[in-house]
């Protein structure tokens, strides 16, 4: 789970880690008032949006000329015109995607005096089991960019849960920052307080770019993007409060009340699979035969028809999704659960698409016949790739 910049800098702040003074605001007038009650003269206005690259992104209903999504603002008055112009509206940036994301809130911050800037982020190293810190001096800039062309400009070590943070931890991230004195303890201190916050609210990632050192000699944390492990969220009630589904997909929305894994993708053949390995491959040989996937979806081993229904209403609720492929392998997961619970589900929705079904595994027969008896109008497939090819084929998108 994702939350907005404005809530992410209120969680560190907690922490003690510096963070510019700021307030989120809701309309034009609101964004008026909190500016006036902070210090200025200079105010950043921040579209609060679920995606990066909001200051070059662009205004669909303002046109391309228009300011981007990160404006400076030199009166509470600019700042209330800058709000006028964002919220309600529709921000496209490369994250987003064509489409874009709406603006409903924003963020009113302090300006600061930039001298220097730099980036540093906190993620879970799957390898090691460990967190990992990732430093460049190169702040700003996007950190896929910076690890294929200055590889060198990138400090990466990992954290000993046994020991947690420790001076030289501290000590590293100065060094790789050149930072001396106190602004070197000052880098310490903010280590310290970042990994404590990931580790007590059980984050996934969390970014902080740029990380700045301001022209009075403070380290101060300039944007920060925080996710969350979802499956912890029951340990923290606080941070479940903060989500904000205006920011999601609404099938993803949907899929969570039932435990689905489900994302939502660019293409037309809809995907009821279970298991992520089998997931992918599926999506993989989609592809390898010319078409593309709509989404993907794993019912898990466990799933009962009332799940499996449920998921079959997602994909089919995609006006994209021309085809249907359902592909089970039934270990855990008994194929004639699945036949029963795509059964319920298209007598509920109805079918106006091809459907593949691919099943193997656990009570195969049973489900098969529970399919063949539907009445439904079901194409069955033998194997993965006969059944990749049919719903390539069925939907027109054979190459």
């Amino acid at each position: 789970m994702h939350i907005h910049e404005y809530q992410a800098k209120d969680l560190l702040r907690s922490f003690g880690v510096p963070v510019p003074q700021g307030h989120p605001a809701f309309d034009a007038e609101e964004a008026d008032k909190k500016a006036a009650e902070l210090p200025g003269p200079v105010y950043v206005v921040k579209a609060q949006i679920h995606a990066g690259g909001r200051g070059k992104g662009t205004f669909k209903e303002l046109g391309n000329d228009a300011k981007g999504g990160v404006r400076l603002a030199k009166s509470p008055e600019e700042v209330r015109q800058h709000a006028g112009e964002m919220l309600g509206n529709t921000l496209v940036t490369l994250q987003t995607g064509p489409s874009g994301k709406r603006v409903n809130r924003l963020y009113v911050e302090e300006g600061s005096n930039i001298d220097k800037e730099f980036y540093l982020s906190l993620l879970v190293d799957r390898e090691s089991s460990r967190i990992a810190f990732v430093v460049s001096t190169e702040g700003g800039m996007d950190i896929e960019t910076v690890a294929h062309e200055t590889p060198e400009k990138i400090l990466t070590f990992t954290v000993d849960p046994a020991t947690g943070v420790m001076p030289h931890h501290g000590r590293a991230v100065a060094k790789a920052l050149g930072l001396e004195g106190d602004l070197a303890k000052q880098a310490q201190a903010l280590v310290e307080g970042l990994y404590a916050a990931f580790t007590a609210k059980d984050m996934e990632m969390l970014e902080i770019n740029p990380l700045i050192v301001s022209k009075e000699g403070q380290l101060r944390c300039l944007d920060a993007k925080v996710g969350f492990d979802s499956n912890a969220l029951g340990r923290h009630p606080d941070v479940a409060g903060l989500r904000d589904e205006t920011e999601e997909d609404d099938k993803e929305i949907e899929a969570s009340k039932y435990d689905l894994s489900y994302i939502a993708l660019d293409g037309n053949i809809g995907c009821m699979v279970n298991g992520a390995g089998l997931a992918m491959a599926t999506m993989d040989i989609i592809k390898y035969y010319g078409a593309e996937p709509a989404n993907f979806l794993d019912v898990g081993g466990g799933a009962t028809a009332e799940k499996v229904a449920a998921a079959f209403k997602i994909i089919t609720a995609d006006p994209n999704v021309k085809g249907i492929l359902v592909n089970i392998f039934g270990g855990i997961m008994r194929c004639d659960v699945i036949a029963e619970g795509v059964v319920t589900a298209v007598k509920e929705v109805g079918l106006e698409v091809p459907l593949v079904v691919r099943l193997e595994g656990t009570n195969v027969e049973t489900g098969k016949k529970i399919l063949a008896e539907s009445g439904l109008n079901v194409i069955p497939a033998d194997d993965l790739d006969d059944a990749a090819q049919k719903i390539v084929n069925a939907v027109g998108g054979s190459n």
